[in-house]
């Protein structure tokens, strides 16, 4: 009746996907904590330890593509795409403090939506920075940092996206671009800027 041989494979590939899943969630929670760290220290300027941070979540994405390179379950899979993301949101973040500039999606590795939904998560951070900014007086930077939220908006302004977590978190874009300017009129109103 049944093929005993064909339920054996099956129960070998459940088992193999299993395994790999369960060692995903260990990955992915693993850089989404080296995440929060590196956006941590970038928020107190300790660079230094931001920059040893990189170089080790960079070690912990390239770890978790390896693991899913070859089973499109675990790459496309919710866990796969927010380690991804909290990566780029972090990195990029870095970059933007350190350097002014933003890694491109084929710099970080990145498939698009994940790459495009850092961007956005990204724009939080920034409005933490301005505010922090605007504390510290250093009025100049919270105009830097607004003026790039909206030409990011721009960019997104550009992309016909459909609903889903995207869509979610371009409207979460224009809420931080929105309380930038809000920052940046309130500063003006009060004649620091």
């Amino acid at each position: 009746m049944l093929n005993n041989k064909e339920f054996d494979n099956i129960k070998r590939e459940i088992d193999t996907y299993e395994k790999g899943r369960e060692e995903l969630v260990r990955k992915s929670r693993d850089i989404v904590r080296t995440s929060k760290l590196i956006v941590y220290a970038v928020h107190r300027n300790d660079l230094n330890n931001a920059k040893k941070l990189i170089i080790e979540i960079e070690n912990k994405k390239e770890s978790m593509e390896k693991l899913a390179k070859n089973d499109p379950k675990l790459r496309y899979s919710e866990l796969f795409i927010l380690g991804i993301q909290e990566y780029i949101e972090a990195k990029c973040y870095y970059e933007f403090v350190k350097n002014k500039k933003i890694p491109t999606r084929n710099s970080l590795k990145a498939d698009t939506d994940p790459y495009l939904i850092g961007l956005c998560d990204l724009s939080g951070e920034l409005v933490r920075k301005a505010v922090n900014d605007i504390i510290n007086k250093d009025f100049e930077n919270v105009i830097e940092i607004k003026n790039f939220v909206e030409e990011l908006y721009g960019k997104f302004s550009e992309f016909d996206i459909g609903g889903g977590e995207l869509r979610k978190k371009a409207d979460a874009l224009r809420w931080n671009l929105n309380k930038l300017e809000d920052l940046v009129l309130e500063a003006n109103i009060h004649g620091t800027i």
